[in-house]
């Protein structure tokens, strides 16, 4: 382990800058207090803030002592998520209905502790933009801040992110290069057939019946129509219809979300998809509609940038812990956004240990401070190797 001592030195301050953030969750483009928390730290370091970018963003620039134009983003989201919280701590939810279930209380602190280190040391040649996104949970906080100018007004050579996995142990970092986390889409599919009594099902065209059919045969299209080495989920997570015991409803509908790493699956799935649909409504004489909503894009990390975070994360916790090579994961980020804009990485830090066993997004979760220091020092370490004096 290499974290930097200076950072070291603040680390209980970065565990209570966290535990507060994680006391006060507010959720996407509502996070007044947090963003007004991160520019009043920035703004008592010295470090140029911008305030109120996509509502409640924040940007802090840090300039180097070289005159060099080179520039880095670094991003940290801020939202918390719609979950009540479990866990009986000192610092818990004090918002009902609102929690920190992802971590990014932790993301933000340890930004926040790389902004304080490079501010104070400056040990670097040119410009550091410190992005402090909001609404990265459903909303698209990071194409919001792109759409209103972001790297128009804060120009980035390249742009990186980070979060934590409980996946993976602490002390360890995993990225790989190409397609990191899926894109994420929502499918909604609407049966029309012919209601009537249960008791006459021939007299009817039945819409349950068709969907138990559509589900199976839409397992088929990544068993069946995908390359096995091409990820990809299709998950059925709601199927409505009917109200009473005794009467074949009209109409049925199915909800899915599908996931892809690629930008030829997420093509076929949907082409594949629509096929299907129409071969079975032409078959059971019903109608079938697709609704097919793209969310957001797969998060595909640059070659070179890749190979640039490999180097900070080993800087701090050694070759030998960093997983170059991680198998991509299904979940989706809107730094995917980012990094369709400009060059960049996406990087996981490990939080997993015995006090950490809960994933993400589950009511039980909460960060693990004692890779703050580890987190910050990653950046740091980025920052100096990517633009030295």
């Amino acid at each position: 382990m290499s974290v930097i001592k200076q950072i070291a030195d603040y680390h209980q301050e970065m565990v209570g800058w966290r535990r507060d953030i994680h006391a006060h969750p507010e959720l996407g483009f509502e996070e007044f207090r947090t963003s007004a928390l991160v520019a009043e730290k920035l703004e008592q370091w010295g470090i140029e803030t911008h305030r109120e970018i996509a509502g409640t963003g924040v940007v802090g620039v840090i300039y180097g002592k070289g005159k060099a134009a080179a520039s880095i983003g670094l991003r940290a989201d801020m939202d918390a998520l719609p979950i009540t919280e479990n866990n009986d701590l000192d610092y818990r939810s004090s918002h009902a209905g609102k929690m920190h279930a992802c971590g990014h209380d932790g993301h933000t602190t340890m930004l926040l502790g790389a902004a304080r280190y490079l501010a104070e040391t400056r040990n670097f040649d040119g410009v550091v933009n410190l992005i402090f996104q909001p609404a990265e949970e459903n909303s698209g906080g990071a194409k919001h801040m792109i759409d209103e100018g972001l790297f128009e007004r804060f120009p980035c050579d390249a742009v990186y992110g980070m979060h934590n996995y409980t996946e993976i142990p602490k002390n360890t970092f995993a990225i790989n290069s190409g397609g990191f986390m899926a894109a994420a889409d929502t499918v909604q599919i609407e049966i029309e057939g012919l209601g009537g009594h249960a008791a006459l099902p021939h007299l009817c065209v039945d819409p349950i019946a068709i969907g138990v059919q559509l589900h199976a045969a839409l397992q088929n299209i990544v068993s069946r129509n995908l390359n096995p080495t091409s990820p990809a989920v299709i998950s059925i997570t709601q199927f409505n219809a009917g109200q009473v015991s005794n009467v074949i409803p009209e109409k049925a509908t199915l909800v899915g979300s599908v996931r892809t790493v690629d930008l030829e699956t997420r093509h076929e799935i949907r082409q594949r998809l629509s096929d299907i649909c129409d071969g079975i409504a032409v078959a059971h004489k019903a109608k079938i509609s697709i609704d097919y909503a793209q969310g957001y894009p797969a998060l595909v990390n640059h070659a070179e940038q890749t190979q640039n975070a490999i180097s900070a994360a080993a800087a701090v916790v050694g070759e030998k812990n960093v997983d170059a090579n991680y198998t991509p994961v299904m979940g989706a980020e809107d730094f995917s956004y980012m990094l369709e804009a400009r060059p960049g990485a996406y990087i996981f830090i490990g939080q997993g240990d015995q006090n950490c066993v809960h994933d993400l997004h589950h009511p039980n979760y909460d960060f693990n401070d004692q890779i703050l220091s580890i987190g910050a020092s990653y950046w740091a370490r980025l920052v100096e190797q990517q633009l030295p004096l």
